[in-house]
């Protein structure tokens, strides 16, 4: 593949990243979730503080048929900061796949049973708006 070419697929991933991200937080603007040039150093995608406040996480895309994880997983880890890495990875015909550190995982699991399990929604929480 041609680096132009392989550029324009990494872009298209990172689009495909923050468009989802800012599906799922309607309170965001466009503009709290900026796509960086292909080969900028530093994280892939930059987040608003108001963007950093819901997605505490700093994002590299990787979208390649051939990924050496543990040295991706360092990329992102190095770009981190105060931000937890999170390593979105992609190849053709596959679904888009996210490496996380697995305590974080484990800590992430752990505060959705307990939100369901509803200490910290005292009544439960079913996933449905309740009428007022």
């Amino acid at each position: 593949m041609k680096p132009q070419s392989a550029k324009q697929k990494g872009r298209r991933y990172q689009q495909w990243v923050r468009s989802a991200l800012l599906k799922v937080n309607p309170s965001l603007q466009p503009e709290d979730i900026e796509s960086r040039s292909m080969g900028a150093q530093g994280e892939d995608l930059m987040l608003s503080p108001a963007a950093r406040a819901l997605f505490p996480y700093s994002v590299e895309c990787k979208n390649q048929e051939s990924l050496n994880v543990w040295n991706s997983y360092a990329q992102a880890t190095a770009n981190c900061g105060e931000n937890q890495p999170a390593l979105f990875i992609k190849r053709n015909r596959h679904k888009p796949l996210v490496v996380l550190d697995a305590e974080h995982f484990i800590q992430l699991a752990a505060a959705q049973s307990r939100l369901f399990r509803g200490t910290i929604f005292p009544d439960g929480w079913d996933g449905k708006q309740k009428e007022a």
